[in-house]
């Protein structure tokens, strides 16, 4: 991230807002390219559904994860080529993907036999790619309940899109948001092996692997405020060595995609707030105890503040003495806090009410996980800036 570029910019406004930097955003871009050289993009749009960042990525090549109707017609409108779109959600109904369909979306993931019936009916021909259960270890976020199946579920979902007159096209896996163990993706493309060489032995050759979202963002704090420093360059080591795994599974070169979120584009946003109170109270137990109220929280724009921390910065307030206070939002919702086991945050003692704060780190699902008002609480709006120089 660079911070020069959000601070000059969260400097310049008196206003709470979410800044995105599309600069830092195109360099993240380009260094997963030199990390996966040999891998198509899809931007998980649910991160940041904003329609400059989606321009400015398909500038660059990328293509979109759409997951729903809106967002395929929003990637459609902010210039992302139709053959670049994906729907990547498997949970869908027959109106959806005829509509989906309509619009030219002929890329559909799945992972069951009922979902591959309706694609066959209203989508025929389409290209789909099923997605494979993983355990989600090591994430912060697993999303390892909802979707995907088994691999024995995944021969017969693929055998059945081909007698159906679907196109069998791929596989896919999601280790999980934030996923912070290179042994997941090990164990990911365990999987892919395996049911790769399984429907290679059934005479049913697949053209592209999707290795789905997971990859971490680097700019977090855990819950005790320390970094969380995920091991990248270990992760992209054992994904480069997984992929040639599976041509060899295959027995024939494979096209892949990645679906990154988070790690392009959580470290070039930056929330610009403003401290509404630092308090003391008392605990039952008659211990001190401070808190940090804050004018976004969970419901507008903080919403992952319950499994991690966001670095925070006061620009009017860069010296001591400190006291250690949990970080609050704005509302009456009591989830609109960092818990007490969570951990506290170093707050410089002077702060005052209406102080800038800059939460940094905070551009992933900012903006998709706002409410509409909760508590009469507006939603951040959006700025995207670029550096001197960038285009």
């Amino acid at each position: 991230m660079h911070e020069n570029a959000l601070f000059d910019a969260l400097s310049a406004t008196a206003d709470d807002q979410i800044v995105f930097d599309l600069t830092g955003i195109e360099e993240r871009y380009a260094s997963l390219l030199r990390e996966l050289p040999d891998v198509s993009v899809r931007f998980a749009m649910k991160a940041c559904p904003v329609d400059e960042v989606l321009s400015c990525l398909a500038e660059q090549g990328s293509g979109v994860d759409a997951a729903s109707l809106r967002e395929i017609s929003q990637a459609i409108d902010a210039g992302v080529p139709r053959d670049r779109i994906h729907y990547g959600n498997t949970i869908k109904s027959d109106a959806d993907i005829a509509e989906a369909y309509r619009l030219g979306i002929r890329d559909f993931a799945t992972d069951s036999l009922e979902d591959v019936a309706a694609l066959a009916v209203h989508a025929p021909g389409s290209r789909v790619f099923c997605r494979l259960a993983t355990d989600g270890q090591g994430a912060l976020w697993g999303l390892s309940n909802k979707f995907g199946c088994s691999a024995d579920d995944a021969s017969a979902v693929l055998a059945k899109a081909r007698e159906t007159g679907l196109d069998p096209a791929g596989l896919s896996v999601h280790v999980g948001s934030q996923q912070m163990t290179a042994d997941a993706w090990r164990r990911a493309f365990d999987q892919l092996v395996h049911v790769l060489g399984d429907l290679t032995r059934r005479g049913m050759s697949l053209r592209y692997v999707n290795l789905g979202g997971g990859l971490p963002a680097l700019g977090y704090l855990d819950k005790k405020g320390r970094p969380l420093d995920p091991p990248l360059d270990k992760m992209f080591a054992v994904i480069r060595e997984g992929m040639q795994q599976c041509r060899d599974a295959a027995g024939h070169e494979l096209d892949f995609v990645v679906e990154p979120g988070r790690y392009l584009i959580a470290d070039q946003g930056a929330v610009r707030a403003h401290v509404s109170r630092l308090s003391r109270r008392h605990a039952p137990d008659g211990e001190p105890q401070y808190w940090l109220y804050l004018s976004c929280g969970k419901f507008n724009g903080l919403y992952e503040m319950d499994e991690l921390q966001y670095r925070l910065v006061f620009p009017t307030r860069p010296d001591g003495p400190y006291v250690m206070a949990t970080v609050a939002g704005p509302t009456c919702d009591s989830d609109d806090a960092y818990s007490r086991a969570h951990g506290l945050v170093r707050v410089p003692a002077s702060v005052a009410s209406g102080d800038p704060v800059w939460v940094l780190s905070s551009g992933a699902y900012a903006v998709s996980y706002m409410t509409q008002g909760f508590n009469g609480f507006s939603p951040l709006p959006c700025r995207c800036v670029r550096r001197a120089g960038g285009r």
